[in-house]
């Protein structure tokens, strides 16, 4: 949990105490007035996320300063509020329930929500804008977009700062879920409730190689580039979209290296005669500063969406929204990505 999380759920207990606060609950709805708010202590949130977020009773109690009996005894407060255990002890950490699985996504959301009510609606300056953005997306992104989007946050946000964190469409959601990241670049449209989501831009693949090694001047025939060893970047590191579509043709590939980040691709295909098959935009950044060559796939490779989602409850965040806006530009500059058509 960032500080900007903590000091969200700082401000939850007074402002609730404040709040009259209507729900749905079974299609119907019910009203709590500020009596029936006052007979809970809704400290007690901070502690349940920061044992979602850790996993741990003694983490959750250095991350809030407080001693782990403290931390205890609000865990058995929650536990008695709940109805259940909340988390349960494993050798992995203190896991959470499915009773707990349903509540995060409500309490996280509704801190943001509250606190965006109270604070200030002054226009975001990004001048002035001191924060430190977390952006979730893979390597390949990382390669294609991150250089152009940091260098337009120095020029119009010089005391602003970023962190990508290495992310993918099997990791955004839990991501985003635990306030980890802020906004997610992801190639599929994430099933989960509570979020935002927008394409952006749309991708696809190219072959990448050492051309004097391989001995191409043109694009490989299907044949050529089936009788060369594969080099295959992919999360699972077994296989990918290629062998799927060779499957359907009755074909197959020699996979002779597995990788599951593109930036350590390079020094397996420089001086040897292999390929890969990548993402286009990937392979445009690495030819760029490798001297590698790139060449079309003997094969028909569906493109696919390029998806910037954040929480529903960022929408109100100007400062978000606004590197939201400088994501989709750095995508204008950088032609290795296809904009959307336009409507």
């Amino acid at each position: 949990m960032t500080a900007h999380s903590l000091h969200l759920l700082n401000k939850l207990s007074e402002i609730l105490r404040l709040a009259i606060i209507s729900f749905k609950s079974n299609d119907m709805i019910r009203k709590i007035n500020i009596s029936d708010i006052t007979r809970f202590d809704f400290n007690l949130v901070i502690t349940f996320l920061a044992l979602w977020h850790e996993r741990s009773v003694t983490k959750a109690a250095a991350r809030l300063s407080l001693s782990q009996s403290a931390v205890s005894a609000s865990l058995s407060r929650l536990r008695q509020a709940a109805g259940d255990l909340l988390f349960i002890r494993t050798r992995q950490g203190m896991e959470p329930t499915q009773r707990a699985i349903d509540m995060v996504e409500s309490l996280f959301e509704g801190a943001t929500l509250i606190y965006n009510a109270f604070i200030s609606e002054n226009e975001f300056d990004p001048a002035r804008c001191n924060r430190h953005f977390s952006i979730g997306m893979s390597d390949d992104f990382q390669l294609a977009l991150g250089s152009e989007i940091s260098k337009q946050i120095q020029a119009i946000a010089p005391d602003a700062s970023v962190v990508y964190r290495q992310t993918n469409r099997y990791t955004a959601q839990q991501m985003l879920e635990n306030n980890d990241i802020d906004l997610a670049i992801v190639t599929a449209s994430l099933p989960r409730r509570g979020l935002w989501q927008e394409v952006i831009g749309e991708g696809g693949y190219a072959c990448l190689c050492d051309a004097q090694s391989c001995g191409f001047s043109e694009n490989p025939t299907l044949e050529e580039y089936l009788s060369l060893p594969h080099i295959l970047v992919s999360y699972s590191g077994r296989e990918g979209l290629v062998d799927e579509i060779l499957s359907i043709m009755g074909r197959s590939r020699k996979i002779q290296t597995a990788l599951t980040h593109f930036a350590a691709l390079p020094p397996f295909l420089l001086g040897s005669k292999s390929i890969a098959t990548i993402p286009s935009h990937a392979a445009i950044s690495l030819a760029g500063y490798t001297g590698l060559t790139i060449f079309e796939a003997p094969l028909e490779l569906t493109a696919y969406p390029i998806i910037a989602t954040m929480r529903l409850s960022s929408q109100k965040d100007t400062a978000l929204l606004w590197l939201f806006q400088i994501i989709k530009q750095a995508i204008r500059v950088q032609q290795n990505i296809l904009l959307p058509p336009q409507s």
